[in-house]
């Protein structure tokens, strides 16, 4: 590195300047003070600093949040491929209704069979602070028998919150990512879900939902961690108050934050702008196994140990296999007949199994190397952390999912 070089040159231009009037032990403590300083500045140049995270990152402001719209609706213009009105007649009664609103009079004994109309659910997630006239994305789905929509155009439809109340309106040509095909005699492809598609901006929000930022009585803002860590909130809290100073935050418990913060909107926003800023260091997760049964998916955590205990894990193979024979009587035998007899062939193979110990306060790296070694599948190692967690060798939550 050429920087390095000139700095090391200049050291020892220094030190031979001033070296007259020194005695050699002076000396001598100068060249070894000069040395410890250049290895102390290369450490910290190739030493990574710890990881540090933005509160945006960490926590949430409380009160600001998505709130779901549901709607339904009918799409149109399929190919054939809607909705069969001898099971779905809420398809047609749907469509009556839509045509009377539009002045067509359409005769009550009149069930028209279509194969270009579905009926449809539509969903979507209302953002925070989202205003009148801004457009949303949304998901349709068929609800009847549909089975694809794939370029179908969704006619206007009320998107509706739990309260009740509309929304947003929907409407638009859907993107379908699957497709399908069907043949007369009753075979058929599907590559992906092509009852299911998206429009993006595809609804208009026409009333904002009120949003006070998790403002309270006293003008604080609160904010909640996205997981429960007594350790991050002490920190949170440390950084906020060295920030904005003492007294400007407090720790309600393992999630909430509570944040003095000026009463003007526009000052509060510029002060939020700053709070979602500002980092710190998160505490370690706990230690934890999450293991999926169905899977056979295993995430161990970095903080997990083992205690000092010796495993040993075999498999026990039985194979069972049946033939049929004939059994034909003898020739000078009167009445005889041949039959059928199964037989049956049992066959048990046990594997080599090897024992391998684990140390106290095994890491991570070497429960992973210790497995490897002896082969075990996702299976046995799910086997093996159950029973290391029953003997009490396990320093870790076991979560089966």
């Amino acid at each position: 590195m050429p920087w390095v070089k000139t700095r090391v040159r200049l050291k020892k231009v220094k030190t031979k300047s001033a070296e007259r009037g020194m005695s050699p032990r002076n000396r001598d403590a100068a060249t070894i003070f000069g040395l410890l300083a250049w290895v102390t500045l290369v450490l910290m140049m190739v030493i990574p600093a710890a990881r540090a995270e933005r509160i945006k990152d960490l926590a949430q402001v409380g009160g600001v949040r998505s709130n779901p719209l549901v709607g339904y609706g009918l799409v149109v213009g399929l190919d054939g491929t809607g909705d069969r009105t001898s099971q779905a007649p809420f398809t047609v009664q749907s469509l009556k209704n839509l045509l009377g609103e539009l002045g067509v009079n359409v005769p009550a004994n009149v069930n028209p069979q279509l194969k270009n109309v579905a009926a449809v659910a539509i969903h979507a997630d209302l953002p925070a602070f989202a205003k009148p006239g801004q457009p949303i994305d949304i998901t349709v789905s068929s609800i009847g028998n549909s089975t694809s929509l794939r370029g179908g155009s969704l006619l206007m439809a009320p998107l509706r919150g739990a309260d009740g109340e509309v929304y947003a309106i929907a409407q638009g040509n859907l993107v379908v990512g699957g497709f399908g095909a069907q043949g007369r005699d009753g075979s058929k492809v599907s590559v992906n879900v092509p009852s299911v598609g998206r429009i993006p901006n595809g609804a208009i929000v026409e009333r904002a939902v009120p949003n006070a930022m998790g403002e309270d009585a006293g003008g604080n803002i609160t904010l909640n961690l996205h997981q429960a860590d007594f350790t991050t909130v002490s920190r949170m809290v440390d950084a906020l108050q060295a920030r904005f100073g003492n007294g400007s935050a407090a720790a309600v418990d393992a999630v909430t934050v509570v944040v003095r913060a000026p009463q003007d909107p526009g000052s509060r926003v510029m002060f939020m702008a700053q709070v979602e800023n500002l980092e710190l260091n998160p505490g370690s997760a706990a230690a934890k196994i999450v293991v999926n049964a169905r899977t056979g998916t295993v995430v161990i955590g970095s903080n997990v140990t083992v205690m000092p205990a010796a495993v040993t894990h075999g498999s026990l193979t039985v194979t069972i296999t049946e033939s049929a024979e004939v059994s034909q009587p003898n020739s000078f035998t009167r009445g005889g007949q041949a039959v059928v007899v199964p037989q049956s062939t049992v066959t048990v193979n046990q594997e080599g199994n090897r024992m391998f110990k684990f140390e106290g306060g095994t890491s991570l790296d070497e429960i992973v190397r210790a497995v490897n070694e002896v082969g075990a599948a996702p299976g046995d190692l799910i086997a093996i952390l159950e029973a290391l967690k029953q003997a009490g060798a396990l320093r870790a939550e076991l979560e089966i999912i």
